[in-house]
């Protein structure tokens, strides 16, 4: 009889635990619907010009197709550059950097969203008692033990949605560090692109030298053989040969910026300097006819836009998480376990629940500091986030105009380079009929040299430009990609 009275009480008491759970769980599913505090996010309102100024007699792109695409290095059409842009995604420690703080953030939403669900604890208590029976020189004393194994929870609803608002600022940092990342990766690509062209311009401009060097020493064998017939002075051949030696030594001198172009783009790809080298291959390419937009599409096109603006989604949740202090927190505890005075017999079974209020009547101005400190941390980044707009659109103003003027300043430079050869080709025949001093051939061919290497600097500036133009433009990464940053 005994142990059916003990065994309908622990039944008893299993079924009004139970209750206390239930009620427990209707009392949530209330709490969970409770109001968030704080201000609704709203994209900042930045200024859009409806049209590019610097676009007046742009070349439109042919085919028509007015988006950039992904792999946007493929417009010039250079399977080497393709190749070490592959390469930059692979094996540029920068860009393993930021993937790593995308990782980061993204375990941080995790941390955030386990405020959500309770705590749970599980332990083993053992205690030992003496307890004596009868008095004096009579009593005696028993040793025994109570053994206790708890499983606590304790949980703090979100009443006012401060975990909500942290969760949201914290999906909005990851989704701002995904826009990171692709900066970082256009940065890279952009900046390839850019040491790549640099270099091939570079061995164009020592393939200039270099045949300059040939003819300036066919000249200098003329000089040569006609001093030694008496045509010519001494005077001739020196300077035949000063400007031999000139030109040598220009030569040279782009053999070290080629080495260190060369450098940099080994870096770039995650690769020791010491092992990389490039072939010498001059670039003769014309730039590429860019597909640009309208300027609304910019801003779902720059990956720095779109990191600026989630950052100040993330700055105005933190309001609402600072807001939510001045709110009473609720705290919701239970225990259950199991009770025996010997490990070989589990008869009894405890419980407990809990509930604690409790709001903050005094701190100082804590609470209103905080608040104010977070309206002004969100008003700091929508500025920042409307003058990364603004330098935006400073960056594709500013390469439209680069290669539209660079475009036409390349076609009168052609022409003054036509011009020079030919007068060069007027003076030496008059040089050879002993018509013309050598110091006006040495005048002109100079002359000519320096055009034609200005030549290749505009090209090297046009190619450039094109690239900072695709870099301005976004390179063809669009605001979806954010999505991976949740």
């Amino acid at each position: 009889m005994k142990g059916e009275a003990q065994a309908v009480a622990t039944s008893a008491g299993k079924h009004v635990w139970r209750r206390r759970i239930a009620a427990v769980l209707t009392a949530t599913s209330l709490i969970v619907s409770a109001c968030t505090v704080g201000p609704n996010y709203q994209r900042p309102i930045a200024i859009t010009p409806p049209a590019y100024k610097e676009l007046a007699g742009w070349k439109v792109a042919q085919p028509q197709d007015d988006t950039l695409r992904g792999a946007w290095w493929e417009l010039f059409q250079d399977a080497r550059l393709n190749a070490l842009e592959e390469q930059v995604n692979i094996g540029n420690q920068n860009i393993a950097a930021a993937e790593a703080q995308v990782r980061q953030a993204q375990a941080a939403i995790q941390a955030a969203r386990a405020s959500y669900f309770p705590t749970l604890s599980v332990g083993a208590n053992v205690v030992g008692a003496r307890a004596a029976t009868g008095s004096g020189s009579s009593a005696r004393f028993a040793r025994g033990a109570g053994y206790t194994i708890p499983l606590a929870a304790s949980w703090e609803p979100d009443l006012w949605g401060r975990v909500r608002r942290s969760v949201e600022s914290q999906r909005a940092t990851a989704q701002a560090t995904v826009a990171d990342l692709e900066t970082v990766r256009l940065t890279a690509q952009a900046t390839l692109a850019q040491s790549y062209f640099a270099l091939r311009v570079l061995d164009a401009e020592a393939k200039l030298l270099t045949d300059t060097v040939a003819t300036y020493q066919r000249s200098l064998t003329l000089t040569q053989n006609r001093y030694a017939v008496g045509v010519a002075s001494r005077g001739d051949v020196a300077l035949a040969e000063t400007q031999l030696k000139n030109t040598q030594a220009q030569l040279v001198d782009v053999g070290v910026q080629r080495a260190q172009l060369e450098h940099a783009i080994a870096v770039l790809i995650g690769e020791p300097a010491s092992t990389f080298s490039l072939p010498v291959s001059p670039l003769t390419m014309a730039p590429p006819a860019i597909p640009v937009g309208v300027p609304s599409e910019l801003l779902e096109r720059r990956p720095d836009i779109a990191g600026a603006e989630r950052r100040a989604a993330a700055a105005n949740a933190q309001i609402g998480v600072a807001e939510a202090a001045f709110y009473p927190n609720l705290t919701l505890s239970g225990t259950v376990g199991a009770l025996s005075t010997g490990l070989g017999n589990w008869p009894g079974l405890v419980w407990s629940l809990g509930a604690a209020l409790s709001e903050t009547v005094f701190e100082g101005g804590l609470r209103k500091a905080v608040t104010a400190e977070a309206w002004a941390a969100y008003d700091a980044t929508v500025a920042a986030y409307r003058q990364t707009t603004l330098t935006a659109f400073q960056d594709v103003e500013d390469n439209l105009a680069a290669v539209r003027i660079l475009a036409g300043e390349a076609t009168l430079q052609d022409e003054a380079v036509a011009a020079a050869q030919q007068a060069l080709t007027v003076l030496l025949n008059q040089y050879r009929a002993g018509t013309l001093s050598y110091l006006d051939v040495v005048v002109t061919q100079a002359l000519v040299l320096s055009d034609e290497r200005t030549a290749i600097d505009i090209y090297g500036r046009r190619m450039n430009a094109t690239v900072l133009l695709i870099k301005a433009l976004g390179g063809g990464w669009n605001g979806a990609t954010l999505e991976s940053g949740q």
